[in-house]
């Protein structure tokens, strides 16, 4: 089941010792409660800002036909470059919060009209400042001459965080796929959802008694309580992000 808006804030609420809410006097919440519900959205968002890409703030699934393909898709346009990363964002406020900028690729499988062979790659990052000293000034030149296109090699990133460019531009239609993650949304009605799994709530509490310990003046219980919430921090992350081998080892060298 489910952790609601009022069971996270009356688990803080418990444990400062404090008269937990009801769905009937939630809204209307006042005082040290209006405090911790407050602070339950608060530590929401600064676990998103430590750590923006753990998988309970992706974007989408991982792609339909293959994980590999990232959770959004992008095709090209022929003699384009430039790309906004969320497409229905309207300012950067609306824009994906983290992109996994070291997993792009591209492909023309399941683009309309492409057969065997097909391209399919990952796409290198290239710094700005790189892509400006080595290759702006003749691509540049290229934008007006199609025949100077070619299959993309190196992924960029605009100035303002907000698109994605190819280097070459595009000679025709690719399938651009990466892995992009979401801002968590405030939290409001009593009932609504964190977005962390139940068993990594009690980071939230820890981080929600920080700031109560400190409105209350007292630095060693949130001292107490910010350690709390790194160890929390820790595990969440060594549990979702860092779980796989980080070398293998081949046992027949002692039999």
């Amino acid at each position: 089941m489910a952790t609601t808006y009022l069971d996270i804030t009356n688990e803080a609420l418990r444990e400062l010792n404090e008269i937990p809410l009801t769905s009937a006097n939630f809204a209307n919440a006042t005082g040290i409660q209006k405090f911790v519900k407050d602070s339950v959205n608060k530590s929401i968002f600064d676990i998103a800002n430590e750590e923006p890409q753990l998988p309970f703030f992706a974007a989408n699934v991982s792609g339909s036909t293959d994980p590999f393909y990232g959770n959004v898709t992008v095709p090209t346009v022929a003699g384009t470059r430039w790309y906004t990363l969320k497409s229905d964002s309207s300012s950067i406020t609306t824009d994906y919060a983290s992109i996994d900028w070291d997993d792009f690729y591209v492909t023309t499988i399941n683009v309309s009209g492409e057969t065997t062979p097909y391209v399919s790659k990952g796409l290198r990052f290239l710094t700005l400042a790189d892509w400006k000293r080595y290759y702006r000034d003749s691509e540049n030149a290229d934008d007006a001459d199609t025949q100077n296109h070619g299959e993309p090699q190196f992924v960029i990133k605009s100035p303002d965080n907000r698109k994605f460019g190819l280097s070459p531009i595009p000679d025709k239609v690719y399938n651009v796929h990466f892995y992009a993650f979401v801002r968590p949304t405030a939290l409001s009605a009593y009932d609504d959802t964190i977005t962390l799994p139940e068993q990594y709530s009690n980071i939230i509490t820890a981080r929600v008694r920080y700031y109560i310990w400190q409105f209350k003046e007292s630095p060693q219980q949130a001292a107490f309580a910010l350690d709390d919430y790194k160890k929390g921090m820790k595990y969440m992350k060594s549990n979702l992000m860092n779980p796989a081998p980080k070398y293998m080892t081949d046992d027949r060298t002692y039999f």
